[in-house]
Order: structure tokens, then sequence, then C-alpha cells
């Protein structure tokens, strides 16, 4: 077991991280400053090309671009390079947080602007702020991990709510269920909380949900950057 986890790492110089922390920050709000109302989307880093989960990434990612809503997703392959590859096919903005990990995720190949994070609760910041809605493609973890965040923040009111869509009935209509036969039933959640997500099959069923809460802006030419966080 490793014994060198980051939150353990303490020394004489552990209050200079917080510095490293707010340059992060400052760094990644300017870079996406000019960006307007993006969507957000995640999906698994599994999925390869030709698989079924990445060709309906692709197609959302195609029809937020052509639509002209900007694509953030997590940077690295699988569902998350589809809906990136997809927003570019498009002539949409394509970008990409991408998170410095052990196992080294590298970046797709169709950014448009690509900022890489070391801290995990900065990116995640960066995915609510500069979003009008969160699609969640087929995933595992950090899928869920995102979209149980922001169903969070909705919940208690320490965001505007904006939609949550999970695409691809199939992967996560179980999911559903056990929200409503056990959460809800249980009176761990209201009934109203539920109404937060939205399950749909197509990118036409999402694009209508998405522009119905925020229609699309006139697209804007951003300068193409890379940019590395901290320091």
């Amino acid at each position: 077991m490793k014994d060198d986890y980051p939150i353990d790492s303490f020394s004489t110089t552990e209050t200079w991280r917080i510095f490293r922390i707010m340059a992060e920050f400052v760094e990644s709000f300017e870079e996406m400053a000019d960006v307007g109302p993006a969507v957000s989307v995640f999906g698994s880093a599994r999925a390869r090309s030709g698989n079924a989960d990445y060709a309906l990434a692709r197609n959302m990612g195609r029809a937020l671009g052509k639509a002209g809503y900007p694509v953030i997703t997590g940077g690295g392959p699988g569902c998350m390079e589809a809906a990136n590859r997809g927003a570019k096919e498009m002539g949409g903005l394509s970008i990409g947080l991408n998170i410095e990990l052990p196992m080294e995720q590298a970046s797709n190949p169709y950014l448009d602007k690509l900022i890489n994070f070391r801290y995990f609760f900065i990116r995640k910041v960066v995915f609510v702020k500069y979003a009008v809605a969160f699609i969640c493609v087929p995933g595992g973890y950090g899928t869920l991990d995102e979209f149980l965040e922001a169903l969070t923040l909705i919940q208690t009111d320490k965001i505007k709510p904006f939609p949550i869509i999970l695409l691809g009935k199939d992967h996560w209509q179980g999911l559903d269920g056990w929200f409503r036969k056990r959460l809800m039933r249980g009176g761990y959640i209201s009934p109203d909380d539920c109404k937060f997500f939205h399950l749909v099959d197509t990118p036409a069923e999402a694009m209508r949900i998405i522009k119905k809460s925020c229609p699309p802006r006139r697209r804007r030419k951003i300068k193409s950057r890379k940019s590395r966080t901290g320091f």
C-alpha cells in the first residue's frame, strides 16, 4: 500500500501549498473567463473508439458543438475524448480539464484549450462554475462522483439549479430505481430531489432540455491555449 498520499504529506513548508492552490484557482479562472456558458460532459475513460458508449458521447459532443455550446470534459481518453472530438468536428469549442494522476492520464488530441490540474477539488469547481448543464454518459466512479456532487450542490442551494442529464437509460435506470425505492421511500431524500436530474436515451432529448434551460448564444472565437497550473 502506498504511504505517500498527498493529503498525508505534512512538512515545514505545508503552508506554501495554500499559495499553490490559490495559483491554480486564479490561472484556471483566467483561462476560462472568455469561454461563456458551456456544458460539462462526463463518462468513462475506458470506452474505446467504435464502442457504443464512445459513439454516444461523440454524437452528444457533435450536437452541443453544432448548437454553439462549448464542451468541457476531463480532457482524457474514452468518452471524454469522444465528446471533445464530436464538438470539434462541428466547429464547437472543445475544452479539457485534465488531472495529474499517479497512472498519468494523458490528454486527448481534440482540445482547443487544455488546463492541467493538481487538485481534484479545484477542477470540480471549474466544471460547475462554467456549466449551464451536466451530461453524464455511461461511466464509473468518477462520473458518479461528479453527478452526485452536482446533485448535492443543487439540493443544498449552493449553486443555481441547472439540468443534470443521465444519457443512456440502460446504464442509469438501475441507479434511478435505487434512489426512488431506497432513498425516497426511506425518507433520505424528498420526492422533489429526483427532479434535479433527467434520464434520456438520445442526444436530441438532451438538447431539448438544455436549450429550454439555457438557449445557446452566438459562437465566440477564442485563442487556443494549453495551460499548466500551479508553480
